[in-house]
């Protein structure tokens, strides 16, 4: 009896912690911090080279891509960064400047960006100032929800909270050619 009655109250305690878990994370994809029509946050990073890069001056005129990814290296967020490389004369023909965020350091950065001959810049957010300006969720306090930001001339104009990887050019691509 007193075993059914702790099988009962842990499995009790499993299901609460998940509906709790399930909350967090639908309200997290929501994204409650940027809105359609916001400015671009005054935030700056630095970049892969460890040159301080502020997102509000770059994405002032133009397209502007900031685009979050959990992990630089790993197989998710090499197929996005990737597409991104693949697609980028295409990306540059509409203007679109391209930034990708994460939480790993400057170095991690440096060979992510030269091992894929990535012709973008990557910032390394380790003090979570990006990730906080943009209300990116983080996992477990330790790396960024993968979502994607497309300003023009500093305005959002899209916002995807579940930023696709090996696609992620292509999403961005249609967008901007519905908007012209």
């Amino acid at each position: 009896m007193l075993f059914a009655v702790k099988l009962v109250f842990v499995t009790l305690l499993l299901v609460a912690g998940l509906v709790m878990v399930v909350r967090a994370v639908s309200s997290q994809r929501t994204n409650g911090k940027l809105n359609v029509g916001d400015p671009i946050p005054d935030v700056s990073a630095e970049d892969q080279d460890g040159d301080l890069v502020n997102l509000a001056e770059a994405a002032a005129t133009g397209y502007t891509l900031v685009y979050f990814y959990p992990k630089a290296m790993t197989p998710g967020c090499t197929a996005q960064a990737c597409s991104l490389r693949d697609s980028y004369a295409d990306l540059q023909i509409k203007g679109v400047k391209v930034f990708g965020v994460s939480l790993d350091t400057v170095g991690s950065q440096k060979r992510f960006h030269e091992k894929e001959h990535l012709p973008f810049v990557l910032l390394s957010d380790r003090e979570k100032k990006v990730t906080s300006a943009f209300g990116v969720p983080l996992i477990l306090n330790s790396v960024a929800t993968r979502q994607a930001y497309l300003f023009k001339d500093g305005k959002l104009v899209w916002l995807d909270s579940h930023a696709s990887t090996d696609k992620q050019a292509r999403d961005v691509l249609e967008v901007v050619a519905q908007s012209n």
